[in-house]
């Protein structure tokens, strides 16, 4: 086996998408030129989550470490620490705004950081932790839409900010998993936000875009616009709920009904022949028996419907159902059933489009998959050193975002524009 090298090194990041269905780890290594070549993939069967929860935390150990192995034989570097993916209904988000004067009639690097400070400083419950400050815009003196204030002449300085907050226990569970793995946890990082960095072009993100990431315990949602995250949301209905469904209605084990809706699902019934057959398997020592596969589609269609329908009432809610002119995207393992993106067209009556993992090199028949967008996400964030973990601010304060406000922002610029 090949010598095994440092993660420490400055050309190797490493992601860990801790999902409800499987838990992925990938190695990726930063070219001169600035993309990232993947050398190391590692996937196993999620066991002791749900609806990306951890709800056994010997089990997650035992899967997340089956991962890091695999990464680490086919890359030859051994793991140290790793940027890791976060979901789950306990996320929660809003909008905030702060304003400060600026102190020399010229925006500084230390105004940007006091504006975000201002931003943040707002009432969350105690069982919440801000995850991440995401700047949407700046305004000098009421001018707004300027994404990088710092060298522009004025009097008052304003941010719009988008905050995402989630569960401390739920994060701190994340984190002694890791642990006790003897990996260091980098950064926490919000899935949807990194499958949008793997999936979406920088022209969706500015005309208006909404992310669909369908994984096996929840869905995830992130609208952008204007280049910008305005508004991120979580639906506790997804994959899993469609496989048990199928198991219900079939009378077959989940196993089982977890392997016919890989094989034979399907959202729409005109996309398959009214005379295809299913082979489906009994509960206990019965004899398997062959269904149509229509049988399966009038499950598995009006769970999908559902769910596209509990998505665009969010974006009613939320406001921007009229302002995503670049339509959905959907990706995420579950998206990859047949007729999702025809389905999810004629509920939301807007483009749809199925969202694969762009801008890497390597590994790419592993990796380009809608299952991947949050693993392949995970390395784009921990190239950029991210700017969204959590790091606690003076002793005695609530946990805030970035390293400092400062390299926070400058990695933001950069990274954004």
């Amino acid at each position: 086996m090949a010598k095994k090298q440092q993660s420490t090194q400055s050309n190797v990041v490493i992601g860990l998408d801790i999902g409800t269905s499987k838990i992925a780890a990938i190695v990726g290594k930063i070219k001169d030129d600035g993309s990232i070549e993947v050398i190391g993939l590692g996937t196993h069967p999620s066991k002791g989550l749900k609806k990306g929860v951890v709800v056994n935390i010997d089990a997650t150990v035992e899967s997340i470490q089956h991962a890091i192995d695999g990464a680490e034989r086919m890359s030859g570097v051994k793991a140290k620490s790793v940027s890791v993916g976060i979901a789950g209904s306990h996320i929660g988000s809003f909008n905030s705004n702060g304003m400060v004067a600026i102190s020399n009639q010229e925006v500084q690097e230390e105004d940007v950081q006091r504006v975000i400070d201002a931003a943040q400083t707002i009432a969350i419950p105690g069982d919440q932790e801000v995850l991440h400050i995401l700047p949407q815009e700046f305004m000098i003196d009421s001018q707004g839409g300027i994404r990088e204030p710092i060298g522009m002449s004025g009097v008052r300085l304003e941010a719009k900010v988008h905050m995402v907050t989630g569960s401390v226990s739920a994060a701190q569970n994340i984190t002694k998993c890791v642990e006790k793995c003897d990996l260091k946890v980098d950064a926490l990082i919000l899935e949807q936000l990194a499958s949008s960095e793997a999936v979406l072009s920088e022209d969706e993100k500015e005309l208006g875009v909404c992310l669909v990431d369908i994984g096996g315990g929840t869905t995830d949602i992130a609208i952008f616009q204007n280049g910008a995250i305005r508004h991120t949301a979580v639906i506790p209905v997804a994959g899993d709920q469609v496989t048990n469904d199928i198991a219900v209605a079939l009378r077959t084990p989940t196993a089982a009904a977890e392997k016919i809706k890989r094989q034979y699902a399907c959202a729409l019934p005109q996309l398959i022949a009214t005379d295809e057959e299913i082979e489906v398997a009994s509960v206990g020592d019965r004899p398997s028996r062959c269904l149509s596969r229509h049988t399966l589609v009038e499950v598995i269609e009006p769970r999908y419907e559902e769910l596209f329908q509990l998505i665009q009432a969010e974006l009613r809610r939320a406001g921007f159902e009229d302002k995503i002119a670049a339509g959905i995207v959907l990706t995420g393992g579950s998206s990859l059933v047949e007729g999702a993106v025809e389905l999810a067209e004629e509920v939301f009556h807007m483009p749809v489009r199925l969202g694969v993992p762009t801008d890497v090199k390597g590994l790419k028949e592993e990796i380009s998959s809608p299952s991947f967008a949050t693993t392949v996400g995970l390395l784009h964030y921990a190239q950029q050193n991210t700017v969204y973990k959590v790091q606690p601010e003076e002793e005695g304060s609530k946990p805030m975002d970035a390293g400092s406000i400062l390299d926070s922002m400058k990695s933001w610029f950069k990274a954004s524009f």
